[in-house]
């Protein structure tokens, strides 16, 4: 035999050792016969197959097995193929049974396929969450703002982390409970002086209804007294009502000058009707002399009785006025 034949023998039987160690790992099924989990090394040629990893399989298997759970070979291969997270759930239910959490394998991979982190919930469950909420402002009935600020400790609640509402929906519902509450204040020296009234009447309103977590307490952080609302409502009522007042005023001004325009016009117009009835005297006592209705006797008669008239009305004048 040549010697490159030999080489070519010896690579292809390298070759050939390498695709049966990767078709059949068989590392792999002594491992985890060993470690109390079999899996069958058809089942792993099979993942080799559907291109699922067997060393992932196998490694949950193992773990999950020594931490006293219940999981086959499969469940563990079509979670990984719906895309969820394998090594996260098994962590997840390790944690939960050492924790007394029901939890068990569907509900784990149903809350990983929505998205959510279920290890991290499981430890929220244990280790509770504090939510500092923004600053929320309300106005008591006495106009005063007062701005507050709150704590709210939540822990994850496993059975609505599928379709639960998040932290914003906790928080919108702290808010709108803090506001109503101040709100329904009389004043806001009670607020100030029982703050521990906000939180009793926010968590008796079953805020996390519907929602990932549970609540298990509302402190509130800090009070801070705000505007007088109430103060700057009324005084913007009031520059609104003077403005009105003075276009009423404005108004009923323009209409006074105007009538008084209108009786001016009245008065000349009836100046000159006057004037023009007085130019049509001369004209009537012309035609009474040509008629022969007035004799000049008569003229003289009644101008002698207009200049005692006018004599009479001089008299009758007091001093100093000359008209």
């Amino acid at each position: 035999m040549e010697p490159i034949t030999i080489v070519l023998f010896v690579v292809g039987a390298v070759i050939a050792l390498f695709v049966f160690l990767y078709l059949f790992p068989v590392n792999l099924w002594f491992t985890a016969w060993l470690s109390g989990a079999p899996v069958s090394l058809i089942n792993l040629v099979l993942m080799r197959l559907r291109k699922v990893p067997p060393a992932l399989v196998v490694n949950a298997m193992i773990t999950s097995t020594k931490a006293g759970l219940k999981i086959t070979s499969n469940d563990i291969e079509t979670h990984f193929l719906a895309g969820g997270h394998v090594n996260n759930v098994i962590k997840a239910l390790i944690s939960a049974d050492k924790a007394n959490i029901p939890l068990d394998f569907k509900l784990a991979t149903a809350i990983d396929l929505a998205g959510r982190d279920v290890f991290d919930a499981v430890q929220l469950s244990v280790n509770p969450r504090v939510i500092n909420t923004p600053p929320v402002a309300a106005v008591a009935k006495d106009g005063i703002q007062l701005v507050a600020k709150a704590r709210v400790t939540v822990r994850a609640n496993i059975n609505q982390l599928v379709g639960g509402a998040g932290e914003e929906t906790i928080l919108a519902r702290v808010g709108e409970g803090i506001v109503t509450t101040i709100g329904s204040a009389v004043n806001h020296k009670e607020v100030l002086e029982n703050p521990d009234r906000i939180s009793k009447v926010v968590l008796g309103k079953g805020l996390d209804s519907g929602t990932a977590f549970e609540i298990l307490s509302i402190d509130i952080a800090d009070i801070d007294i705000g505007e007088n609302i109430g103060a700057k409502l009324q005084a913007d009522q009031a520059e609104a009502d003077l403005k009105v007042a003075n276009a009423r005023a404005e108004e009923r001004r323009a209409m006074a000058v105007a009538l008084e325009q209108e009786m001016r016009a009245k008065a000349q117009d009836a100046r000159a009707k006057v004037i023009e009835a007085e130019a049509e005297i001369p004209k009537a006592m012309a035609d009474a002399f040509k008629s022969g209705n007035m004799g000049i006797m008569d003229y003289y008669r009644m101008q002698n009785m207009k200049a005692d008239t006018e004599m009479r009305e001089s008299i009758s004048k007091p001093k100093g006025d000359k008209k």
